[in-house]
């Protein structure tokens, strides 16, 4: 698990386009520059790690592409050591780009595989983000209520329990749709279902959000 020189150097020419794009966070495009995503790939990937691009992971998911993961990071508008809900690990590229902001992420997979895998991977990696595996519909409401929540698969509307979940005031990023997505950042006004303030950033494209008890075949 090496990150080399050469990582280094296409890692950084990522971040310069990235901002050349519209990503004007420091904090993500630091964050960016810092996190080695050819690590959270299948070895035979890693020419393209660094490419922006979505590319395949296990359970038929995807790793997003860095553009996505940044622009997400930056909706959240999140500050250092606030609580932070993700809901799909996938990868962890996403949590660990998260962790590295300074945030306490609490991230849940439905997967089984991906997280058997991705769990221990963070934690070799050293991010200390605390990993479940379950619902992400549900969220983990044990452990809320969380400054922000970012989902990373396309849902089909907001989950009611993960906006329970959201303080007030607290901002959630989440793609909804079903095989034409919205990027939507939802902002907690109040304590009814109803205080929920949408703003809408354009078209996108996740895998969706499980709804039921699926496992990994492959």
């Amino acid at each position: 698990m090496e990150d080399t020189f050469k990582h280094k150097g296409w890692r950084q020419q990522m971040v310069t386009k990235l901002a050349a794009k519209g990503i004007s966070d420091q904090r993500v495009l630091d964050a960016i520059g810092a996190v080695p995503r050819h690590l959270f790939l299948e070895t035979m990937l890693d020419y393209m790690a660094y490419e922006d691009m979505a590319l395949p992971i296990r359970c038929g998911q995807t790793i997003s592409q860095p553009s996505t993961v940044a622009f997400q990071s930056e909706l959240l508008d999140a500050e250092p050591d606030m609580k932070v809900l993700e809901v799909g690990t996938g990868s962890g590229y996403q949590t660990a780009v998260l962790c590295q902001m300074g945030l306490k992420v609490f991230s849940i997979e439905r997967q089984k595989e991906l997280f058997d895998v991705t769990k221990p991977l963070l934690a070799k990696l050293g991010y200390r983000a605390k990993c479940f595996l379950g619902d992400g519909f549900h969220g983990l409401p044990e452990y809320g209520p969380f400054d922000r929540i970012i989902i990373t698969c396309g849902a089909p509307y907001i989950p009611a329990d993960l906006a329970r979940q959201l303080k007030v005031n607290g901002v959630m990023v989440i793609p909804i749709g079903g095989k034409s997505q919205e990027m939507v950042r939802v902002v907690k006004t109040g304590e009814g279902p109803d205080d929920l303030l949408q703003q809408r950033y354009g078209d996108c494209k996740f895998v969706p959000m499980l709804e039921k008890d699926v496992r990994c075949l492959t």
